[in-house]
């Protein structure tokens, strides 16, 4: 079976198996399957976004490859495809580590994730919650660079199934514990704290912590991870942030001498944060 059948049913069976354990093992009991914001999510950010975004990317990349003839040089193509995905994998983790990590700390580039840290609810569906803007650069630059440095086109396939079941994974809402595997294995168990509400003032300036999306050991080897033995007393921002998808979208171009947020933990001061 090609992997261009495999992938999506990958990404369903996926979805069920941790819906399931939703279910099964909440780590916040009594949290709803079709809590607030879900269709917004779901049908919105999860498949329409998704959709149009993929083309856009698609339509980019090749655009860039036509212009420069990267994928012709075929720098990776010899290699396995496992390694390949590997190689990819750990890379582009490494790039959004430092990507996200920045985000927290520069006011632009926060406007962009906020939408994301919005979510009153962690769960398996809350993660597809980020700005247009926002997936136009992690995947055009998690994609293209597959693409322009000539990977096998099953690696592209394979890579976007693992980013999107982890992705999945490590907001879903389940009481896991994974143990010692938690400091090389990103999972829910840190990610929660990521978008808590009493974040840790200790951490990275006050800003943010527990950044990393595969792996959890970028976070323990830059100093960022955060897992205390207490439970989160909740996610989301503190002050109200708008429901409906544009909406959301449009609140990102706010002024900046507007209230935005002056209590949201992971929201820079913009008096004392980065601007570049």
């Amino acid at each position: 079976m090609s992997w261009s059948i495999l992938t999506p049913i990958i990404i369903v069976a996926g979805a069920l198996v941790i819906i399931t354990l939703e279910r099964l093992f909440p780590y916040d009991k009594g949290q709803k399957f079709l809590r607030e914001g879900f269709v917004v999510d779901f049908v919105w950010y999860a498949l329409i976004q998704s959709f149009v975004c993929t083309l856009i990317i698609s339509a980019l990349v090749r655009w860039v490859d036509g212009k420069t003839g990267a994928s012709t040089y075929g720098l990776v193509s010899d290699w396995p495809i496992w390694l390949q995905v590997a190689f990819f994998v750990v890379t582009h983790d490494f790039y959004i580590y430092w990507f996200h990590r920045s985000q927290h700390h520069n006011r632009f580039l926060w406007r962009l994730h906020e939408a994301h840290h919005a979510a009153k609810y962690v769960d398996w569906i809350a993660g597809s919650r980020s700005h247009t803007l926002e997936i136009l650069i992690n995947q055009s630059i998690e994609f293209g660079a597959m693409i322009l440095l000539g990977a096998d086109p099953d690696v592209i396939l394979i890579k976007g199934a693992i980013s999107a079941c982890w992705g999945m994974w490590i907001h879903c809402n389940v009481n896991v514990h994974s143990g010692l595997l938690q400091y090389v294995i990103n999972g829910p168990e840190l990610h929660r704290w990521h978008h808590a509400i009493d974040y840790p003032q200790h951490v990275d300036g006050g800003v943010g912590s527990n950044y990393g999306t595969k792996f959890a050991f970028w976070d323990y080897l830059f100093g960022t991870a955060y897992r205390p033995a207490k439970k989160p007393a909740g996610y989301g921002l503190s002050d109200p942030f708008p429901k409906g998808y544009f909406a959301q979208h449009a609140y990102a171009f706010r002024r900046f001498d507007a209230p935005s947020n002056p209590t949201d933990p992971a929201a820079p001061d913009p008096t004392v944060a980065a601007t570049g």
